[in-house]
C-alpha cells in the first residue's frame, strides 16, 4: 500500500486500513489542499451502475433528488431513504450515456453502509440491474491546482476539456491506455476531481500524481477538517438514520 511507504499513521475505518495523517500533520495537509492539490485514496467507497429503460425514474422512488432531469454527464448529490423518509446514506448519482436502450446511473455511496445500500437498492428496484464495481479504485484530487495537474496526465485527445468541465459533471479520460471515469466534484469545499479507475491501475496513477510538486497525500484527518470547514455533512456523524429528509 502506498500510504505505508509514505509514513502514514493508519487506522481502521469501515473495515479498511486507512491513513489518518501523513508526517507533515493534519493542519499542513489541510492548508496544502486549500492552496494547491491534495490526493485522497477513497477506494473504500462503494461504486455501482444502475441500469434500466427508466432507471432515473426508478431511482427517484428511493431518493429526494431530481434524477430524471440529469443529462448524460451531469451528477447530483442526494440521500438514500427508507420507506418512512429516514436517511440510510448520502450518495452521488451521475447520469451516464444510455446503452442498449437502458438509462445508466453511476452511484457512489459511503464505505460503512455500502453493503446495506446495495442490498436495499436491489430489493426495492427489482426492475433495474445493479452492477457493483468491486474492481474499481477511487482517487480524489482536490484543490485549486487540481485541473492543472490532471491535464498533464491525460493522454487522450480530450485533455483540453478538463478545465471546461462544469462543477458536478463527469467525463472520460485515458491515462497510459487506461480508461478513467472522472467527475468534477468532491467533499472538501475545493475545486477537484474524483477518478474511478480499475483497482489494479490505481497505485500507479497515485504515484504519478504524487510525483507532481504541487500534490501531497492527504489522510482522513484533513478530510474531516476540510469538509467541516466547508459545512459538508458526513453520514454517521452529522446525519444518520434518525435524520429525515426534507
Amino acid at each position: 500500500m502506498i500510504a505505508y511507504g509514505l509514513g502514514a499513521r493508519m487506522v481502521g475505518f469501515a473495515g479498511y486500513a486507512m491513513p489518518v495523517q501523513y508526517p507533515p500533520g493534519i493542519i499542513s495537509e489541510h492548508l496544502h489542499t486549500r492552496a494547491q492539490a491534495g490526493l485522497f485514496d477513497v477506494s473504500h467507497m462503494g461504486q455501482a451502475i444502475l441500469a434500466a429503460p427508466h432507471a432515473t425514474r426508478h431511482l427517484e422512488r428511493l431518493v429526494p433528488g431530481d434524477i430524471a432531469a440529469l443529462a448524460p454527464g451531469q451528477m447530483r448529490y442526494t440521500q438514500l431513504l427508507d420507506a418512512h423518509g429516514y436517511i440510510l446514506d448520502d450518495l452521488m448519482v451521475t447520469r451516464l450515456d444510455d446503452e442498449g436502450g437502458c438509462e445508466r446511473l453511476f452511484l457512489v455511496v459511503n464505505a460503512a453502509t455500502k453493503t446495506k445500500d446495495f442490498v436495499h437498492i436491489a430489493a426495492e428496484l427489482p426492475d433495474c440491474e445493479l452492477a457493483v464495481l468491486d474492481d474499481r479504485g477511487l482517487l480524489a484530487l482536490q484543490g485549486p491546482r487540481a485541473a492543472e495537474v490532471l491535464c498533464r496526465y491525460d493522454t487522450s485527445a480530450t485533455a483540453e476539456s478538463i478545465p471546461a468541465m462544469p462543477f458536478m459533471s463527469a467525463n472520460s479520460l485515458v491515462w497510459d491506455g487506461v480508461h478513467l471515469n472522472i467527475s468534477r466534484s468532491g467533499y472538501t469545499g475545493e475545486d477537484g476531481f474524483e477518478i474511478s479507475i480499475p483497482a489494479a491501475a490505481a497505485p500507479a496513477l497515485a504515484q504519478r500524481l504524487l510525483g507532481d510538486a504541487g500534490v501531497r497525500p492527504i489522510g482522513l484527518g484533513a478530510r474531516d477538517s476540510l469538509r467541516l470547514e466547508a459545512g459538508l455533512c458526513l453520514y454517521g456523524h452529522d446525519i444518520d438514520r434518525t435524520s429525515r429528509s426534507g
